[in-house]
């Protein structure tokens, strides 16, 4: 079936002038009679209607064109454009255009798409924020009321409940300072001090400082047999050190009594660390892993809010790597164990 759809202008343009120039002729060779005058008046009024309708279309369409990249741009044109749009445009084939329309719809999507989840992000976000923040506040309420009430003379509850409300207070500062480091962190406004140390001993370090913590529940820290050969990081050790007390931390939080945290240590090639910390506590839901660096993001099971924390420990530890110019990963499976490591940059050569 015939269709003018795929036609260029210039196609469009022969094709009218041919269907107006042919019915015209015939009229004047039906009155004249004459062969010459005939051919004669069909090429004129084929040339003129030619030229006449490609004019008229590439003006229409040159014109529609050109709201419609100003309406893509959003913006008014500025002498360059308006250049641009004259004389450069007009050259451009419509199938040229109309790629490039389809490309700015695809962008415009994605952008779209984007701002929807930013959006229920944001919305999430503040919902887990108002709860963070009401947990405390409604404890310190209930016991500065009760106090009030008539229960400060009681000898028997007033030391308890200011030392609850005090434990509330602190744990809203913590809240507080965790938020500030991480919107500082984002911001790159938080110096990255970087020097050569050896990272085993870092580690050796941070198991030593959370001891205490590790031997109420019996865990075992330790260095993965193998790693322990010293190798040499280029990082923030103060930084690094807050990383590995986080990760550390949880695995005492969400390991298991009686059970282990080993850390592995590992060079993937000449300018990259690996460094690992694994648990066999109660291990994180496939559905979770792609979270739990997330502000606020705790699982319905293990990352409970009864065991404490900010939840922000991952998420600092996620933008205190990226500030390295690093990556930071999970591995988990439920009731086996949990994996979290991150890579550092080897030893700067000087």
């Amino acid at each position: 079936m015939f269709s003018t759809k795929n036609f260029s202008p210039k196609e469009l343009s022969a094709l009218s002038a041919l269907a107006i120039a042919i019915p015209v002729s015939l009229v004047i060779y039906l009155i004249q009679r004459n062969n010459m005058i005939a051919l004669a008046s069909l090429v004129v009024f084929y040339i003129g209607s030619y030229f006449l309708i490609r004019f008229v279309f590439e003006s229409f369409i040159n014109r529609k064109i050109k709201l419609i990249y100003k309406f893509i741009h959003q913006t008014k044109a500025s002498k360059r454009e308006e250049t641009y749009y004259k004389y450069i445009l007009p050259k451009k084939g419509i199938e040229e255009v109309k790629d490039e329309v389809v490309e700015w719809a695809e962008q415009q999507r994605a952008e779209i798409e984007i701002l929807k989840n930013n959006e229920a992000y944001r919305k999430e976000f503040l919902q887990n924020l108002a709860h963070e923040l009401k947990t405390p506040i409604f404890a310190i309420q209930g016991y500065v009321d009760t106090l009030l009430g008539g229960a400060i003379n009681n000898q028997a509850v007033n030391t308890r409940f200011l030392k609850n409300a005090a434990k509330n207070v602190d744990r809203m500062v913590h809240l507080v300072n965790d938020l500030d480091e991480i919107s500082t962190l984002e911001s790159g406004k938080q110096a990255i001090n970087k020097g050569n140390f050896i990272i085993q001993d870092l580690i050796r370090e941070v198991f030593e400082t959370l001891s205490i913590k590790t031997s109420s529940r019996n865990i075992k820290c330790g260095i993965k047999k193998g790693c322990e050969f010293p190798i040499t990081v280029f990082a923030d050790k103060e930084k690094i050190r807050q990383v590995m007390n986080n990760l550390v931390e949880n695995g005492i939080k969400y390991g298991k009594t009686d059970g282990n945290i080993v850390a592995s240590v590992y060079k993937t090639d000449g300018e990259h660390v690996l460094i690992e910390f694994s648990d066999d506590g109660i291990g994180i839901g496939e559905v979770h892993l792609m979270r739990i660096f997330e502000r606020f993001y705790r699982t319905d099971k293990g990352r409970s809010r009864n065991i404490g924390g900010s939840g922000l420990g991952l998420a600092i530890c996620k933008h205190i790597i990226e500030a390295h110019g690093q990556t930071i990963h999970v591995r988990s499976k439920p009731d086996v164990g949990t994996t979290i490591g991150f890579t550092l940059e080897s030893k700067n050569i000087v």
